[in-house]
């Protein structure tokens, strides 16, 4: 957690540095007005540890406001340092190239007008990731295997991933997505990690919520990075609440399928580690059953290959906001919302159904993933 917040520190401190630089160079503001920016600047950069902190405290008024307007102001920052880098490394390029060629330099904007134009782009691009956030898609993938028993035909299994229930992601979104799972009529739902967000002391209307949702094969859930930040306790309360069997380095066969569930790795930060490897786990169920692992990164274990047909897992979000996926794709080049073909078996990362931090998207659209086992004919 301290490496976490020392990289947090310094980056999101070097991009507020970033925004003051063309905020001056357009503007130039006085003193006074230069140290308002600062002001504001250093208290956005720490509002989001209040966040944590009022959350602990039972401060919901106060925590809610402080998310809404620091998450806000994040998302904003964080698409204006990209624009803004973007347009500086494209006009440094060519003008390079024009002293190489030796051509006069063409005459540009101002700094004030550039700026300008770049915050009203900034502006629109927000506003239609509020929408795209909004929009839960229903993803459909099919497929075909052997294990899949004839007489039982269709299996469907709706998964949810990475929802954030807490003081962003409420009652409101949380409908929504639940119509999109009633639409969908599974048999089976998942949730492969980070149902939930923060502090869990005010999602009681949210449990009922999902309940309330009962399809006829039950309703499985695993651990994500979130479930231990917000505390693993109330996290798995909360869960049990909602109707979910938790399964933690666990596995159940429902139906005729194996449905193997394991715990994300920051249990290992928390002390929570399993004694028993993915790979016994995975050994130790009934063998010749489609075997379905849930895990919420979508991280691939050699020894593992072979030891499962499906892959179901989240945690990247597709960057969540463009062009963050290309960060994401760093550590997890299997690409979320499209099924991967491993050796020996499938992979299927979910763009995740819900949003962390700024309450956008932008090119990653949510979504709720309807997968259909069906006996290969």
């Amino acid at each position: 957690m301290t490496y976490f917040l020392l990289v947090y520190l310094s980056v999101y401190s070097l991009a507020h540095y970033y925004a003051f630089h063309k905020i001056r160079a357009a503007f130039l503001p006085g003193r006074k007005t230069s140290t308002g920016i600062i002001i504001f600047m250093a208290v956005m950069i720490t509002a989001p540890i209040v966040v944590r902190l009022t959350e602990r405290a039972g401060i919901e008024t106060g925590a809610r406001f402080w998310t809404y307007t620091s998450f806000t102001w994040m998302g904003l920052l964080f698409l204006f340092v990209t624009l803004a880098a973007t347009v500086d490394i494209i006009r440094s390029v060519i003008l390079a190239i024009e002293k190489v060629l030796k051509r006069p330099p063409r005459k540009s904007i101002s700094p004030r007008q550039l700026f300008t134009i770049q915050a009203i782009t900034v502006l629109a691009i927000y506003g239609y990731g509020l929408f795209e956030a909004a929009n839960i898609h229903l993803e459909h993938i099919e497929i075909a295997s052997p294990k899949i028993p004839k007489n039982r035909g269709r299996i469907r299994i709706a998964q949810i991933s990475d929802v954030h229930l807490g003081l962003i992601i409420g009652e409101e979104r949380l409908n929504r997505i639940i119509t999109r799972i009633k639409e969908a009529n599974p048999d089976i739902l998942v949730s492969t990690g980070d149902l939930v967000d923060g502090q869990l002391n005010h999602l009681t209307t949210e449990a009922r919520l999902l309940a309330a949702v009962k399809p006829p094969l039950g309703k499985i859930a695993i651990t994500g990075n979130h479930e231990f930040i917000a505390g693993l306790q109330d996290a798995l309360d909360f869960t049990e609440k909602s109707g979910f069997t938790m399964l933690r380095h666990q596995g159940m066969v429902i139906d005729g399928i194996n449905v193997v569930g394991v715990d994300d790795p920051a249990a290992k930060s928390w002390g929570k580690e399993h004694a028993k490897s993915e790979r016994d786990l995975l050994l130790a169920q009934p063998r010749g059953n489609f075997t379905v692992l849930l895990k919420h990164r979508p991280d691939i274990n050699p020894d593992s290959l072979g030891l499962f047909d499906l892959q179901l897992s989240g945690h990247t979000h597709k960057g969540q906001i463009f062009p963050f996926n290309l960060l994401t794709w760093l550590f997890y080049p299997q690409r979320a919302g499209q099924l991967t073909i491993l050796n020996n078996g499938l992979l299927y990362p979910s763009r995740g159904t819900g949003t962390w931090g700024p309450p956008i998207r932008f090119l990653a659209p949510p979504e709720v993933t309807i997968i259909d086992l069906v006996p290969r004919r």
